[in-house]
């Protein structure tokens, strides 16, 4: 019996690639070897996003292969994600035992939800309280948990990010295992520690902001401020005016003409010295003003100084400075 004729002709062009195959391996005198990075110049070589290693000359792919760290499944919203994660949060620098220490829940349930005898509840309660004389064990750890959840509500009533908190809470562990609390309030010490993290992650609140959120007053945190980052070496640089210019702006509802004149302001008259001394929010603020009267969304003095927490006469002065730099004739 013959085949069906569809079957035959899958049979013939199987036997003609089979055919195919061969004669382009014996042409080539076999089967390519397999690409070694070492035989290629790292200059040569370029490492793609999806992470593959790539000849750039001949467009060889040199190495494809990646592990993934990540895990294997996939989660759209945030309680598919906790719920399938395995792991605990991340160690972090904003606790004073970094995370670490286990919490007992003050729900009086079992784990099946169900509520537990009074006995039980006492017991409970005893165990709780323990957990929390046993989490600081002693006057140091004491004085930062103390200092470090000053440092989170202040953060949290400036609007500042997480990055922010991290960075300020190391510096006041430094600060404190270089024993330069001593003689010093914990208060002024965790708010010159996050005006420092504002400043160092080009996030920066004025001195007055920062004196508003805190319990100690600007003169304080200011001479604090100073003391600390001399004594562990923090390299800070001057405040560029230009970052408080989108807050200030924002505030204000001006528009982003307005944005950029006022950058422009700044440039110009920076590159002629006239920032040297002067208060980086004062001369901002002086900036922004200009900027809305020469684009016709005016906004008076005393608008400007109140959100950016200066006097009048400061923008007055800044301002004179500023449009006569300009070459600006008012």
């Amino acid at each position: 019996m013959t085949q069906p004729t569809r079957q035959r002709d899958h049979d013939r062009q199987r036997v003609r690639d089979e055919d195919a195959d061969e004669t382009e391996t014996d042409a080539e005198g076999g089967e390519a070897d397999e690409l070694d990075p070492e035989d290629f110049e790292p200059e040569e070589l370029t490492r793609t996003a999806d992470g593959e290693l790539i000849h750039e000359e001949s467009g060889l792919i040199v190495e494809e292969e990646q592990i993934d760290p990540g895990p294997e499944w996939r989660a759209f919203n945030h309680s598919e994600r906790q719920s399938k994660s395995r792991v605990g949060a991340p160690t972090t620098k904003t606790m004073h035992d970094k995370g670490l220490t286990t919490t007992i829940d003050w729900k009086d349930k079992d784990a099946y939800g169900r509520s537990i005898s009074s006995k039980k509840r006492s017991q409970m309660h005893r165990l709780r309280k323990w957990q929390e004389r046993i989490r600081t064990k002693d006057a140091g750890e004491r004085n930062l948990q103390f200092a470090l959840s000053e440092i989170d509500r202040m953060a949290s009533a400036l609007g500042v990010p997480r990055s922010v908190r991290e960075v300020a809470s190391v510096i006041y562990r430094r600060a404190l295992n270089e024993d330069l609390i001593r003689g010093r309030s914990i208060e002024g010490v965790s708010t010159a520690a996050l005006y420092a993290a504002c400043r160092k992650e080009g996030i920066p609140r004025s001195l007055e902001e920062i004196s508003d959120v805190s319990r100690v007053d600007r003169k304080e945190i200011g001479r604090t401020y100073r003391y600390i980052s001399q004594e562990l070496g923090l390299e800070m640089r001057p405040v560029d005016p230009k970052k408080y210019v989108p807050r200030f702006s924002s505030e204000l509802e001006l528009s982003e003409e307005v944005q950029s004149k006022a950058n422009e302001i700044i440039e110009t008259t920076a590159e002629q010295g006239l920032l040297s001394g002067k208060s980086p929010t004062g001369y901002a603020a002086a900036a922004i003003y200009a900027a809305s009267l020469l684009c016709n969304e005016k906004k008076t003095q005393r608008e400007v100084a109140d959100v950016a927490q200066v006097t009048e006469v400061t923008i007055r002065n800044r301002y004179q400075e500023q449009i006569e730099a300009m070459g600006i004739h008012n």
